[in-house]
C-alpha cells in the first residue's frame, strides 16, 4: 500500500467509532428493517447451522457447557486472586502489566507506550475492548497510523464503519461492496472473485505486518499460572501482530482471567463450535513475555492492559453471570431480533442478546433504555450459550430495574400498574379479559385480523391476528364440561 493509500485508510476511519450507544435503537432498527441490502445479508447469515453440525460431532456437548460454565464461575469467584497471580507471573517473565479503570485510561496508556517507543505505525488484530475506548481515533489524533489486520475489521476500517458482529464484523456487507472498497482504496482493477479479493487483502496487509512498529491485540483469556495471553484466530493475523512488531500491547477485560491452561483447554472445546461451527480454531497463540535469548520471534517489549470499564460493578450482583461471556457470538447467531435488524441497530460495541445485557451495565442503564427490551425472551440465546448465561433472565431483571427507577415511559409504567392491580383481583381480571377478547374479535371483523392498534406501533408493519372471542378461562371451563 502506498503512503497516500494508507492515508486514505486512516482518514476513512476517523470519526467512525460509535459515540452514542442505544438511544436511537428504535430508529436504527426501523432503518435496518427497510434496508434491502441488510435484509439480504441477514438472510444469508447462517452460523447457527454450522454450530448445529459442530455440536453434533460430540456426544456430551451439554456436559461440556456445564464444565465451561463452572470454569468461568470459579474464575469470577476469586477474580482478585487470579488477577494478582497473573500480574505476578507475567511481570516475572518480563511483561509490563497495566491497569485501566476507564476507557480513557486505555487510550492514555497505549498512547504513552507509543510515544515512548517512537511508534509511527500500528497493526491490530481483533480487539473489542479497544472498540469500547475508540482507541483507533485516539492514536490517529496523535499522528499514528493504525491498520486493522483481521479481514473483516480491515473491510470495516476501509468503509469507515463499526463492526456489526463480534466475530463477523463485516457480515452486513456483500461481495460487491467489498470489491468496490478494494478498488477504491487499493487502486487496483476491480475484482469480485472471493479468492482474488482475499489474496489482494493479504498482499496489502503483508506490507504493514513487516513495517509496523507496534502490534495491538485482544486476549481471549489471561492465564494466571503462566502470566500468558491466549488468543484464538482463524486468519493467522493475531500471531503475526503479537510477534512481528518490536512492541506488543494486549488489551483485555478483567473478567478474562483463567486460573490454568487446562481451564483454557476446557473452554476451547465449546468456543469454536459455538462461534463459527468449527471443531477447533485455525490458530491458538499463547504469548508469554517478550522475546528471549534464543527465541526466533517475538516482541522486544510486551505489555498487557487489564481493563475494568464497568465490569467490576457487576461482580457480586445479579448481573455477574454475564461476565462468564467468552465472546463467541452464538447468542446473536440464534436471536430472531438480531437476525432481522443486524448489529448496528444496537448502537454500541456488543450487539445481540449479550450486548443488551453488557451495554447497560458497562455504560449505564439510563443510556441504553431500549436494549433490555430488544428481545422476545424466547431463550434461543440461553439454550446455545456455551457457558450457560441466562440471558433472558438477565434482560428481565434489567427491565425490572428500569421500572423501579422510573426509566420507562409513564404510559408503560401506568399500564403495568393497572395490569398488576387487575391481576391481583381474579374476578375483575376475568371480566376485563372477557371484554377485551370480545372487543378484539369485533375489531378483526371478517378478516380476523386487526390492522391498527391505537397508540401502538406494532401494527404499522403487520396485522395482528384477532382473538377468537373467548378467554382461556372460558375455553378451559367449556372443555371440562
Amino acid at each position: 500500500m502506498t503512503s497516500s493509500q494508507s492515508t486514505t485508510v486512516a482518514a476513512s476511519n476517523a470519526g467512525s467509532a460509535p459515540s452514542s450507544p442505544a438511544p436511537l435503537f428504535k430508529q436504527r432498527a426501523h432503518d435496518s428493517l427497510t434496508n434491502a441490502k441488510i435484509q439480504r445479508a441477514m438472510r444469508n447469515f447462517n452460523l447457527a447451522g454450522a454450530r448445529a453440525r459442530a455440536v453434533g460431532e460430540v456426544e456430551n456437548f451439554e456436559d461440556l457447557r456445564t464444565a465451561a460454565a463452572a470454569v468461568r464461575n470459579r474464575s469470577l469467584a476469586m477474580l482478585d486472586v487470579w488477577l494478582e497471580r497473573f500480574e505476578r507471573e507475567a511481570t516475572a517473565r518480563g511483561t509490563h502489566v497495566h491497569w485501566a479503570e476507564t476507557h480513557e485510561d486505555i487510550n492514555r496508556i497505549v498512547v504513552e507506550i507509543a510515544k515512548r517507543n517512537a511508534v509511527k505505525k500500528i497493526i491490530k488484530s481483533k480487539s473489542m475492548v479497544s472498540e469500547e475506548s475508540h482507541l483507533n481515533d485516539a492514536l490517529e489524533a496523535q499522528g499514528v497510523q493504525v491498520v486493522e489486520t483481521d479481514l473483516g475489521e480491515y473491510i470495516i476500517q476501509l468503509s469507515g464503519e463499526t463492526p456489526s458482529h463480534i466475530i463477523a464484523p463485516a457480515i452486513h456487507k456483500n461481495r460487491e461492496d467489498i470489491a468496490d472498497l478494494f478498488h477504491q482504496h487499493h487502486k487496483t482493477p476491480r475484482k469480485t472473485d472471493i479468492s482474488e479479493l482475499t489474496m489482494e487483502a493479504r498482499k496489502f496487509l503483508r506490507e504493514h505486518f513487516l513495517s509496523a512498529d507496534m502490534g495491538i491485540s485482544g486476549s481471549n483469556f489471561l492465564i494466571a499460572e503462566t502470566g500468558s495471553t491466549f488468543i484464538v484466530t482463524n486468519e493467522g493475523n493475531g500471531r503475526m501482530t503479537t510477534t512481528l512488531p518490536r512492541v506488543h500491547v494486549a488489551i483485555t477485560g478483567v473478567e478474562k482471567v483463567l486460573p490454568t491452561l487446562e481451564d483454557a483447554a476446557c473452554i476451547m472445546r465449546v468456543l469454536a463450535r459455538s462461534a463459527t461451527g468449527q471443531s477447533i480454531s485455525n490458530y491458538v497463540s499463547i504469548n508469554t513475555g517478550p522475546k528471549r535469548a534464543g527465541d526466533t520471534d517475538g516482541p522486544e517489549e510486551n505489555h498487557v492492559i487489564i481493563v475494568d470499564g464497568g465490569r467490576t460493578s457487576m461482580l457480586g450482583t445479579d448481573m455477574q453471570d454475564a461476565l462468564r461471556c467468552i465472546r463467541c457470538g452464538a447468542c446473536m447467531n440464534h436471536c430472531p431480533v438480531y437476525q432481522n435488524i443486524g448489529g448496528h441497530a444496537y448502537g454500541w460495541v456488543y450487539p445481540g442478546p449479550i450486548g443488551s445485557v453488557l451495554t447497560p451495565n458497562y455504560i449505564g442503564l439510563e443510556k441504553a433504555l431500549d436494549l433490555p427490551n430488544a428481545a422476545t425472551l424466547c431463550n434461543q440465546c440461553g439454550v446455545v450459550c456455551p457457558v450457560r448465561i441466562p440471558l433472558p433472565e438477565l434482560m428481565r431483571k434489567l427491565r425490572e430495574k428500569q421500572f423501579e427507577r422510573g426509566l420507562r415511559p409513564w404510559q408503560e409504567r401506568l399500564g403495568l400498574k393497572l395490569w398488576s392491580w387487575a391481576a391481583r383481583r381474579p374476578g375483575m381480571y376475568a371480566l376485563l379479559t372477557k371484554f377485551a377478547a370480545r372487543m378484539g374479535r369485533n375489531m378483526g371483523g371478517a378478516e380476523k385480523a386487526i390492522h391498527k392498534l391505537p397508540g401502538n406501533g406494532w401494527t404499522e408493519g403487520r396485522d395482528m391476528p384477532a382473538p377468537e372471542g373467548r378467554t382461556f378461562r372460558e375455553l378451559y371451563a367449556a372443555r371440562r364440561r
